[in-house]
């Protein structure tokens, strides 16, 4: 008779890695983050300093929340190493336009994962990814929202301040 306690894990090595890479993602994410907000900081942005000390809080929860998700299937969830985060960024819209682009690339990274466990079929991993890809929909549409200010008011003169005025009703709607 086997020993089940002895069984490395109930996750097949595919579905582990790929989540384990995905705690990268997420890890890298809130570093991004992170750095956005100190550079808004040193704007004077205070507002996006926050909202991106936020969102930056936020990944590094979902990061944790696949770090214990493997470790209670068995695996061996990875602590990653993350580099190459930039410090300075060209513009205030550019940040929010980054944004968007890492909410996108999350989200086809969840797609990809959601499609793995489907084929392998593990629907168990498969419903615990339901949280993550319900949380990307709202996660892009407040960064679409937020750049759409940049439209309506423009940087020009006191915008940028008056966008970071209304950072804060566009980043809490849909909580």
């Amino acid at each position: 008779m086997k020993d089940l306690l002895k069984l490395k894990s109930s996750l097949s090595e595919e579905i582990e890695n790929i989540l384990n890479a995905q705690i990268k993602v997420e890890a890298h994410s809130s570093a991004l983050y992170l750095s956005m907000s100190a550079w808004c900081e040193d704007q004077g942005l205070d507002n996006a300093a926050k909202f991106f000390a936020k969102q930056s809080d936020e990944e590094r929860q979902h990061m944790l929340k696949l770090f214990h998700y493997i470790s209670s299937r068995g695996g061996k969830p990875i602590s990653p190493e993350i580099t190459n985060i930039p410090s300075e960024f060209e513009s205030f819209r550019g940040v929010f336009e980054q944004t968007l682009e890492q909410e996108m690339f999350v989200t086809e990274q969840f797609n990809k994962i959601a499609d793995t466990c489907v084929k392998a079929k593990d629907y168990v991993t498969f419903n615990f990814l339901q949280w993550f890809l319900e949380e990307q929909v709202e996660e892009e549409y407040v960064a679409r929202r937020i750049l759409e200010l940049f439209d309506v008011i423009g940087e020009e003169g006191t915008g940028r301040w008056e966008i970071d005025r209304h950072l804060v009703k566009v980043s809490f709607d849909g909580e």
